[in-house]
C-alpha cells in the first residue's frame, strides 16, 4: 500500500486519462483479437503459443485469486482513493492482477516469439506500462502486478520452447494439451468443491465458478483443433493483404456473434455455468476449426490464373 500512496500523490487529470487508456491494453477482447490475428493471418504456431499461454496464465491467476481472496486496495485501506473511472472494471479479488496477466502474456508472448529487438523491447515496455497503470489507477498493489508478471514470465518461458520445437511432433502437443486440460479440471474442481469459509464473497465465488467452467470447456475445444487441423484442414495463413483483412474482420465477427448472441439462450437452457462452458467450447470450434475451413478460398483470392 505504501507504493500506491506515493503514486496517489502524483496523479493528475491528464495522467488519469492516459493510464485509463493504457490499462485497456490488458483487456480480454484485445488479447483474443491479437491472438487470432497471429493464428489466422501471420503464423499458426505463434498463434497456438499465444492462445495456450494466455489460457494457462488465466487459469493460474483465477486459482490464486480464490486461494488467497485478497480484497482490493480501497477495501484494505478505506482512506485510500482510486481513480473513479477504473472502479467499474475492477471487480473480483485483487491478487493477482488479471489485466497485468493478460497484457504480459500477450505482449510478452509476442516479444518472446520474435527475433526482432524492437518487437522485444516494445513488448516488455507494454507489459510494464499496463502493470503500472493498474497501480496508478489504484485497483492493484505492487504485489498483485508483480506476481502476475512472474506467472506470465514462467508460463511464456516454459511454453515457448514446447511450441517452437515440438509443434511438428504430435506427441509433444498432445501432452501439452493434456496438461492444460488437467490444470483446467483442477481449477474447476477447486472452485466447485472446496469448502470456502463463510466470509467468502458470493459474487466473486460465482464469477470464479463461471470462469472455471469457461476454461474447462475452452480447453476441450482447443484439444480438438490441433489434431483436426493436422489431419484434415491443414490451413494456410497466407493470403493477399485485402483478403487477410476480410478474413480477419468476418472471422472475428463470427466469433463475437457466438460469444454474444448465444449467451442468453445457452444460459437459459443449461444454467449460467454450463451455458458459459458450452458457449466457449463453440467459440473454440468456430475460431479453430469451422472458420479455418474457408481459408483455401481466401488464399486463392487475388492470385492470377
Amino acid at each position: 500500500m505504501n507504493v500506491l500512496r506515493l503514486i496517489e500523490q502524483i496523479r493528475t487529470p491528464f495522467g488519469d486519462v492516459l493510464m485509463g487508456l493504457i490499462t485497456h491494453l490488458g483487456e480480454e477482447m484485445l488479447f483474443m483479437a491479437v491472438s487470432l490475428i497471429f493464428f489466422w493471418c501471420i503464423d499458426k504456431k505463434r498463434g497456438y503459443f499465444l492462445l495456450s499461454a494466455g489460457f494457462t496464465g488465466l487459469v493460474c491467476v483465477q486459482m490464486f485469486k480464490m486461494m488467497f481472496r485478497i480484497p482490493r486496495p480501497w477495501v484494505l485501506d478505506p482512506k485510500f482513493t482510486i481513480v473513479e473511472s477504473a472502479r467499474e472494471m475492477a471487480t473480483g479479488y485483487s491478487f493477482p492482477s488479471g489485466h497485468t496477466q493478460c497484457a504480459s502474456n500477450l505482449y510478452g508472448g509476442v516479444a518472446r516469439s520474435s527475433k526482432k529487438r524492437w518487437v522485444q523491447i516494445t513488448g516488455v515496455v507494454l507489459c510494464l506500462l499496463v502493470a503500472f497503470s493498474r497501480m496508478y489507477l489504484g485497483v492493484h498493489t505492487l504485489l498483485d502486478v508483480g506476481v502476475s508478471l512472474l506467472i506470465s514470465a514462467v508460463t511464456l518461458f516454459v511454453l515457448f520452447p514446447v511450441f517452437d520445437k515440438g509443434y511438428e511432433r504430435p506427441r509433444v502437443m498432445y501432452i501439452t494439451i493434456g496438461v492444460m486440460a488437467l490444470l483446467a479440471i483442477a481449477n474447476l474442481l477447486f472452485v466447485m468443491l472446496f469448502p470456502f469459509p463463510a466470509d467468502v464473497d458470493p459474487v466473486n465465488l460465482a464469477d470464479a465458478q463461471k470462469v472455471a467452467w469457461q476454461m474447462a470447456f475452452l480447453v476441450a475445444g482447443m484439444s480438438l483443433i490441433y489434431p483436426i487441423d493436422r489431419k484434415f484442414i491443414k490451413f494456410d495463413t497466407h493470403a493477399v493483404w485485402w483478403a487477410q483483412i476480410l478474413k480477419l474482420v468476418i472471422g472475428i465477427g463470427l466469433v463475437m456473434l457466438v460469444r454474444v448472441l448465444l449467451k442468453e439462450p445457452l444460459n437459459a437452457l443449461f444454467g449460467i455455468n454450463l451455458g458459459t462452458g458450452i458457449r466457449y467450447f463453440l467459440i473454440a470450434v468456430v475460431a479453430g476449426i469451422l472458420w479455418p475451413m474457408t481459408f483455401k478460398f481466401w488464399s486463392r483470392l487475388g492470385k492470377k490464373n
